[in-house]
C-alpha cells in the first residue's frame, strides 16, 4: 500500500495519488497492483485509474501491462543489468493502435538480475578484513576496533550464495578471537568451500588458533616475514595462598564438590588430582580436535603433526611451505596479483557490503517470521552481566510476542550467583513453554551458565565450549592479619550473634571489605547444609531441563568442566554446532520451511552508544575491564555467598 500527497505551493492544485499491490505467491514471479489519482476539485469518477500486472518470469526480467479508465493500456518489457536498467514501453490508445514508445534507463541501486549473475558468474572476490576484536555487540559510535560475530557468519553465508563470487579472501592479520567463535568461523567457510568458493586465507603471525581457522582454506598465504607458533595447547592457574599468606589475608574455601576447583586458586600452591584430570580431558579434546582438521586440510598425517608440534614448533615463511603448512608467501596489500596467480583467473573485488545478500532489496512482501537471537554474555548477576533482571523480563514478553516464532539464546557465561541464574532459567523454562527456546553456549557455558541453558528445548555447543560445571562453592575472605600489616584497623557495634561477619576493614582504591573474622565450627556446619540443599537443587533442575535421571546427573556432576565434545558424550549438549546451526534448527522447530527467509532480530543489537568510560580514560587503564578484578570483586561482595562459576583463567583466552 501506497499514499502520496502533492499540491503546488502558492497554487490552487493538489493531489493525492493512492496505489496497492498484491503478490499471491508472496514473491515477485507475479504482481498485481492499481492505482488511483485524485486531484481536488475532480470527482472521483473522473479520476484517472489503472490496474495492472507485472510478471517476472526470471531475476530482473519484467513483463508489464498496465490498463486504464480510459481504456488505453501500456505494455513493457524492462530488463535489469544489476545496477542498470533498460525499459521498452510501447502505449495503446483506445482503438488499440499503438501510438508512442518510451524507452528508459536507469543507473543506481542493484537490483536482481539474472543477465548480471550469469555474465559476472565466478568472476568476483569478497575480501573480508578480520582486523580487530570478534564480539557480539559493539558500540554504535567510536568502536571500530570491534567485528560483530554475526556479521562475520552473515557475510560468508552471503558470499556463499552469491553466483558472481568465486573466492573468499581473508586476512587474519590483527584478528582477536577466542577459539570457539574460530571455528564457527571455520565452519561456515566449510558451507562455502562445498557450494564451489574457493578459500583463501591471510596470515602473517599465527598461532594455534588462528592456524586451525587458516587451514580450511585451499590456500593459505603467509606474510615473507611472518612465522607460525604451533607449541600445542597449555591450561593452567596461578596460584594465590603464598600470596594470601604473605598479606595476612586468611581464605576459607568452601568446596563440596570434588572438580569444583575454583577455590584452589587461593587455598592450593598446585593443581588437585581432580582439577588436573578435568583440565587434562579439556586440552586433550582440544588438541585433538585441532589435530584432526589440520590434517584433512593439509594431507599431513596424525604422527608428522605431532612432530611438528614437538620438535619444531616455530616456523618461517620458507619452512612453512616446505612442510606444507602454508603454500606461498605474500602480503594483503598484493591480494590482487597473488589471487590471480593462485586461481588462474583475474577476479574483480565485490566489498561486503556490494554482496547480494547484502544488497539487493527484498524480494519477498508482507511480515516474515522473526526469530530472536537473545545474548546472555558474561558472569551471572542481578544488574551487570548477563542481566538476569532484564534477561527475565525478555524472555516472559518474547513467550507473549506471537510476532516471534521461536528464540535461540546465545549463552557465553561462567556462571556466577545463585539467584540470577535461577532467576533466568526459570525464565527460559515460561518461554520454552510457549515456542521453541534453542542454547547456543558461546566460548563458556557452565556452572550457572549452564543452569541458564538447562531448560531449552535443545543445547548446541562447540568442540571447543566449556560446559557443565554443575556444582556450587564458596569461600570466606577474611582478616589474618592484613589490618595490622598496613596499619589498619574496624570498630563496630552489633546487634544480632552473627552480624560481625559483616564488618573489617575497607581497603582504599579497590574497595574491598575484608571481614574481620572467620567462621565459627557452628556457623561453618550452617553453611555446609545450605551448600548441600542448593547443589542438590542444582542436580535437580538439570534432571528436570534435561531430561536426565537424577542419579545420572549427579554421577556427571561434582563441578566437572567438559568439551563440548565430551558434554554431548554424557547427555549435557544435544548435538555440536555453531550459532547459524542453531538459527536453523529453531527455524525447524518452529514449523518454517527450509530456505523460507526470516527476519533475526538480536537482543541487544549494540552496546549502547558509545564506550564514555573509554573516551574519559584514553589509556585505556581499567579494573572494571580486568576479569580477574571482576572475579574478586564478586567473591567478597558476596562473600559466603554460594557461587555457581569458574574462575577466569580456566576457559580459553582471546588470542
Amino acid at each position: 500500500l501506497g499514499l502520496t500527497y502533492r499540491k503546488l505551493l502558492g497554487g490552487y492544485w493538489s493531489e493525492i495519488y493512492g496505489e496497492a499491490g498484491f503478490r499471491p505467491l508472496k514473491n515477485s514471479l507475479i504482481t498485481f497492483f492499481g492505482d488511483i489519482s485524485l486531484r481536488r476539485g475532480e470527482r472521483i469518477s473522473d479520476s484517472p485509474t489503472s490496474i495492472g500486472f507485472i510478471l517476472e518470469p526470471a531475476r530482473g526480467i519484467n513483463l508489464i501491462g498496465r490498463y486504464f479508465r480510459d481504456r488505453t493500456f501500456t505494455l513493457a518489457l524492462s530488463v535489469c543489468l544489476g545496477k542498470a536498467g533498460i525499459t521498452a514501453q510501447p502505449h495503446y490508445g483506445d482503438d488499440k493502435k499503438m501510438n508512442r514508445l518510451n524507452c528508459s534507463f536507469r543507473y543506481g541501486g542493484m537490483r536482481p538480475s539474472i543477465i548480471d549473475e550469469a555474465v559476472n558468474r565466478n568472476k568476483k572476490y569478497v575480501p573480508i578484513s578480520l582486523k580487530g576484536s570478534v564480539g557480539y555487540n559493539k558500540y554504535i559510535l567510536f568502536d571500530s576496533g570491534t567485528i560483530r560475530f554475526m556479521d562475520i557468519l552473515a557475510d560468508i553465508r552471503a558470499a556463499a550464495d552469491d553466483p558472481r563470487i568465486a573466492a573468499l579472501v581473508l586476512n587474519l592479520s590483527g584478528l582477536r578471537i577466542y577459539p570457539e567463535h574460530a571455528w564457527e568461523i571455520r565452519e561456515d567457510l566449510k558451507r562455502a568451500k562445498v557450494l564451489g568458493k574457493q578459500i583463501i586465507i591471510f596470515i602473517d603471525n599465527a598461532g594455534m588458533t588462528h592456524y586451525h581457522l587458516a587451514s580450511v582454506a585451499d590456500k593459505i598465504v603467509l606474510d615473507p616475514s611472518g612465522s607460525l607458533r604451533l607449541a600445542g595447547f597449555a591450561m593452567g592457574r596461578t596460584y594465590l595462598k603464598g600470596t594470601l599468606d604473605k598479606l595476612g589475608l586468611g581464605f576459607e574455601p568452601w568446596r563440596f564438590n570434588r572438580y569444583k576447583s575454583a577455590p584452589e586458586k587461593y587455598s592450593h600452591t598446585e593443581m588437585s588430582e581432580a582439577d588436573r584430570e578435568q583440565n587434562q580431558a579439556y586440552i586433550d579434546d582440544r588438541y585433538e580436535l585441532v589435530r584432526e582438521n589440520i590434517c584433512l586440510e593439509r594431507a599431513i598425517t596424525i604422527a608428522q603433526f605431532d612432530r611438528l608440534i614437538d620438535d619444531i614448533a616455530y616456523f618461517l615463511a620458507d619452512r612453512a611451505i616446505e612442510l606444507n603448512l602454508v603454500d606461498t608467501v605474500g602480503r594483503w596489500s598484493d591480494r590482487g596479483k597473488i589471487i590471480e596467480n593462485l586461481t588462474g583467473a583475474g577476479l574483480g573485488a565485490v566489498s561486503r557490503k556490494d554482496i547480494l545478500g547484502n544488497t539487493l532489496p527484498r524480494s519477498d512482501w508482507g511480515a516474515r517470521d522473526r526469530i530472536a537471537v537473545v545474548y546472555g554474555l558474561g558472569d551471572c548477576e542481578m544488574d551487570g552481566g548477563i542481566r538476569a533482571r532484564w534477561l527475565e523480563r525478555l524472555f516472559l514478553r518474547l513467550a507473549r510476542d506471537k510476532t516471534v516464532r521461536a528464540v535461540v539464546f546465545r549463552v557465553d557465561s561462567p556462571g556466577g550467583l545463585t539467584m540470577p541464574s535461577d532467576l533466568v532459567a526459570q525464565a527460559v523454562r515460561k518461554c520454552a513453554g510457549e515456542k521453541p527456546v534453542i542454547v547456543s553456549q558461546g566460548q563458556v557455558a557452565a556452572s550457572g551458565g549452564y543452569l541458564i541453558s538447562a531448560y531449552a528445548d535443545s543445547i548446541l555447543a562447540g568442540p571447543n565450549t566449556v560446559t557443565g560445571s554443575i556444582g556450587i562453592y564458596g569461600g570466606w575472605v577474611y582478616d589474618k592479619g592484613i589490618g595490622e600489616k598496613i596499619g589498619m584497623s574496624s570498630d563496630y557495634v552489633n546487634r544480632g550473634k552473627h552480624a560481625d561477619l559483616t564488618v573489617g576493614i575497607r581497603l582504599p582504591y579497590i574497595g574491598l571489605t575484608i571481614p574481620a573474622r572467620n567462621l565459627t565450627a557452628d556457623e561453618y556446619d550452617r553453611m555446609e547444609e545450605l551448600f548441600h540443599i542448593l547443589y542438590d537443587d542444582f542436580v535437580s533442575q538439570v534432571s528436570d531441563g534435561r531430561g536426565i535421571p537424577i542419579e545420572k546427573v549427579k554421577e556427571i556432576a561434582e563441578g566437572r568442566i567438559y568439551s563440548g565434545l565430551d558434554g554431548k558424550d554424557v547427555g549435557l549438549v544435544d548435538k555440536i554446532g555453531g550459532l547459524m546451526t542453531a538459527i536453523e534448527m529453531a527455524k525447524n522447530m518452529a514449523g518454517i520451511e527450509a530456505g523460507e527467509p526470516v527476519d533475526i532480530i538480536e537482543i541487544p543489537k549494540s552496546r549502547g552508544l558509545f564506550n564514555l568510560r573509554k573516551k574519559l580514560n584514553p589509556f585505556g587503564i581499567s579494573l572494571e575491564s580486568d576479569p580477574i578484578y571482576n572475579y574478586l570483586r564478586l567473591l567478597t561482595e558476596n562473600n559466603g555467598q554460594p557461587l555457581p562459576m569458574l574462575e577466569p583463567g580456566i576457559c580459553p583466552e582471546m588470542e
